[in-house]
């Protein structure tokens, strides 16, 4: 059933200030691999949207090109492309099982190509501010979006989609952060990283233990002159493969077998074992944390790379000199580049947080998808699952459709589930470490169970 249209026309605040009214449609921020989910379930399903993408072209981060991409040319998927994938967009089956950001590109152009989506996105209509629209009553009637061409716009609903990975965050040691910091080398952020062509030759340190640090830092003991990888602590490093299977359709496999928690870590670390091999004679730290407790890191080359010898492990870092750091044991080296692979600051700089709920350091939203309040805004994409993510954000599009449908149906299931999301959610399966970069971590198959049961439950009220 879609959802009523209105006719658009221009709304008169003042001389100087006209608003186009286009509450008959839904705004999604962002064309990057939320967008572009939310905007073909929307489309499926009658609903008008606009995309409003700052940039000249799709694909968000996965288009190196493009002045928001924060991957590198030698990025490949994390997690295989069958675990990665949009739930109705197969990958072909001729493409490997961790496909380039090339080959990523093309399948979300595809995607797009397929499902009509480049209709409904307007390339270079970046948002500068959203402000609750106020109505006659001056109760709240949608949202105002100012458009970085000065145009303003009303929507009569809201779905924020524009990624979190973009907002570089940095030891507060860093150069990046202390300008007073001595360091006389180059400083990069990960995002910044392309190619071995900035560190060909030179002294590199590889500040993060994450997937992409530890990419970064393999490429650069291939290039450098000398790489070095500092931890803050030990991780869990689990290999790509494990006999010709992808390790996350590995996983897979445990968690649809249903077996209990405990027994999958046994057999995750047998297959560490068996693959890897002990960690002595790597440098590597032993981990403080159970395994799954924090985000999975994967790489089949970095313990290669280690017992090379091409590669070297680092304490966590105290300080900078103007040759390079100061570690934590008191030890000093010279470097003349740093890379920091120290992640992302959750931010949404054209709306208040107050709009979002904001708590703790991020939008508490009902499944990390829903307003607790406000029946006319929700952000896409604002997960960290321990396996790819399209899928699930497809299932988080379709669920925010089915709820918006069945909304306008005045289902009882729609008043039903406003009243769940008000409350708390509930702890998932594991017990992430309390860090910045856990705040968004979700596990990946009781999470999307979750999203498909609500969905069924609101698409059998509307076909009733």
């Amino acid at each position: 059933m879609p959802v009523p249209a209105a006719t658009a026309e221009p709304v008169s605040l003042s001389v100087n200030e006209t608003v186009e009214d286009r509450k008959d449609r839904v705004c999604v921020i962002g064309a990057g691999t939320s967008g572009l989910a939310m905007v073909k379930n929307l489309r499926e399903a009658g609903v008008k949207v606009d995309c409003l993408e700052r940039e000249a072209d799709l694909g968000g981060n996965w288009n190196i090109q493009l002045p928001c991409s924060r991957v590198m040319a030698s990025t490949h998927l994390i997690s295989s492309k069958k675990q990665t994938e949009y739930l109705d967009h197969p990958m072909p089956e001729d493409w490997p099982e961790f496909p380039s950001q090339r080959l990523v590109l093309d399948y979300l152009r595809s995607y797009a190509d397929r499902f009509g989506l480049r209709e409904n996105i307007e390339f270079g209509a970046g948002v500068r501010r959203v402000t609750r629209s106020e109505g006659a009553s001056s109760s709240p009637d949608g949202w105002l979006v100012e458009l970085e061409s000065g145009q303003r716009r009303r929507y009569g609903r809201l779905v924020i989609a524009n990624g979190h990975n973009w907002d570089h965050a940095f030891p507060a040691w860093s150069g990046r952060v202390d300008a007073s910091a001595p360091f006389e080398g180059v400083e990069l952020h990960s995002g910044e990283y392309k190619s071995p062509n900035a560190i060909a030759g030179k002294r590199v340190l590889v500040v993060g233990g994450g997937n992409s640090g530890c990419d970064i830092a393999v490429e650069c003991s291939l290039h450098a002159a000398a790489t070095r990888l500092s931890l803050r602590r030990g991780y869990h490093f689990l290999p790509k493969f494990y006999r010709g299977l992808p390790i996350d359709a590995v996983g897979e496999k445990l968690l649809r077998w249903r077996l209990p928690l405990g027994l999958r870590r046994l057999l995750a670390r047998a297959i560490i074992y068996l693959v890897q091999g002990p960690r002595h004679g790597t440098g590597l730290p032993r981990p403080d944390h159970k395994l799954f407790e924090t985000h999975p890191t994967i790489n089949s080359q970095l313990i290669y790379q280690l017992r090379h010898g091409d590669l070297e492990v680092r304490p966590d870092v105290e300080r900078l000199t103007s040759s390079g750091v100061r570690y934590v044991d008191g030890n000093e080296e010279a470097f003349d580049a740093i890379v920091y692979a120290t992640g992302y600051r959750l931010s949404f700089p054209f709306i208040d947080n107050a709009d979002l709920n904001w708590r703790d350091g991020r939008p508490r939203l009902h499944l990390n998808l829903f307003h607790p309040e406000c029946d006319d805004l929700f952000v896409l994409g604002m997960i960290q699952p321990d396996s790819g993510q399209w899928g699930l954000v497809d299932r988080q599009a379709r669920l925010v459709t089915q709820f918006l449908l069945a909304s306008e149906a005045g289902a009882p299931a729609a008043k039903s589930f406003r009243q769940q999301k008000r409350a708390a959610d509930s702890a998932g399966p594991i017990r992430y470490l309390d860090t910045p970069r856990h705040r968004l971590e979700v596990e990946h198959f009781s999470y999307g169970r979750r999203l498909d049961r609500e969905w069924r439950r609101l698409r059998r009220a509307i076909r009733q």
